[in-house]
């Protein structure tokens, strides 16, 4: 098997690593809006599609047995909370994108979780070199209240932009808010910038 690349997130090198208005904890609280999807691993597919050039599906033992990479970032809840030091165990969007050919007009990503949940990212930040599409935490399989089988994590933006229970990626040539920024949670999300609401 070969060795995991490990990425340092560049939050996790700076001086002062509390964005303003936060406060560490150590605990890793769990919230989201509903109730916690079920699913079923062995049914479960990651899809890519919208503007590339062939449209992907991966089942779960396919997307497992692609290249891995283990980020260390720290994590900033829009609720207030920041928790330091996490390793995130997964496939780098990176990764995702060596996948399929991504057509030159695609701009903006669109990531599909269960349950009809999405998120909107330019596509410059869900290709940053520390976002992954993680499997683990902390060495340990995610539970399902922390998304198993599959979270985004996205380290310099807000936590709700990490999507729990993402089933795929889709590429456009035009930005389309997600379930929370529909709901006033602002666009892009960066805690450095308290770009809490829009």
């Amino acid at each position: 098997m070969a060795e995991q690349r490990i990425i340092r997130s560049p939050d996790i090198e700076r001086t002062n690593r509390v964005p303003p208005g936060q406060r560490v904890t150590e605990k890793f609280p769990v919230l989201h809006h509903g109730s916690t999807p079920k699913i079923d691993v062995s049914k479960w597919t990651f899809r890519i599609w919208g503007l590339v050039e062939k449209e992907r599906k991966l089942s779960y033992d396919e997307f497992l047995a692609l290249p891995e990479v283990t980020v260390l970032s720290d994590v900033h809840c829009v609720t207030g909370w920041s928790k330091l030091d996490n390793t995130w165990e997964g496939v780098s969007t990176q990764v995702i994108k060596e996948l399929i050919k991504i057509l030159s007009e695609a701009k903006f990503v669109i990531v599909h979780a269960a349950g009809g949940f999405t998120t909107n990212l330019n596509i410059s930040d869900f290709l940053e070199p520390d976002v992954l599409f993680a499997i683990k935490h902390d060495g340990e399989t995610l539970t399902t209240q922390h998304g198993h089988p599959l979270r985004l994590v996205v380290p310099r933006l807000y936590f709700w932009k990490s999507a729990k229970w993402v089933e795929g990626v889709e590429f456009t040539a035009r930005d389309r808010k997600g379930f929370w920024e529909s709901r006033g949670y602002h666009n892009r999300g960066d805690p450095w910038k308290e770009e809490r609401y829009g």
